[in-house]
């Protein structure tokens, strides 16, 4: 995992890297982030096109392009590292695609942590709001 903000609460962001990461969130959350992980990774590499014909060469920079492209899954946690919400923003965090946020077995986050999510948002310079962000909202 990679540091992203802090949140008020003594609660962190962090960006998930690796499929493991997803796994183990999907798994400590009871929802399907490794799912979507896996997904946008399958599509990320699709994307990606070699810049040389030399076949040892062709996986140069191939990661930076996944980074580059899949979209940012994050997770706040506590002190003590447990898992708060889960969150998916547009590639580098940008404006302008589609967020989701999500609490343990897709329950709303924002009742708990509307503030940290908040402050993800700042972080990245834009609002995250429950209207847009929880899927699942009746």
């Amino acid at each position: 995992m990679e540091y992203v903000c802090d949140a008020p609460g003594d609660r962190t962001w962090f960006r998930l890297v690796t499929e493991g990461e997803a796994v183990a969130e999907s798994v400590e959350m009871q929802h399907a982030v490794e799912k979507h992980y896996r997904r946008e990774r399958e599509r990320a590499i699709e994307a990606f096109h070699p810049t040389t014909p030399v076949f040892i060469e062709q996986d140069i920079n191939k990661e930076d392009h996944i980074r580059r492209s899949m979209p940012l899954f994050l997770t706040l946690r506590n002190q003590d590292g447990k898992p708060l919400a889960t969150a998916m923003l547009p590639p580098r965090g940008r404006q302008g695609g589609g967020c989701i946020v999500v609490g343990p077995g897709n329950a709303d986050p924002y009742p708990d942590h509307g503030d940290a999510i908040e402050a993800l948002g700042r972080h990245f310079g834009f609002r995250l709001d429950r209207g847009s962000c929880y899927p699942y909202r009746r």
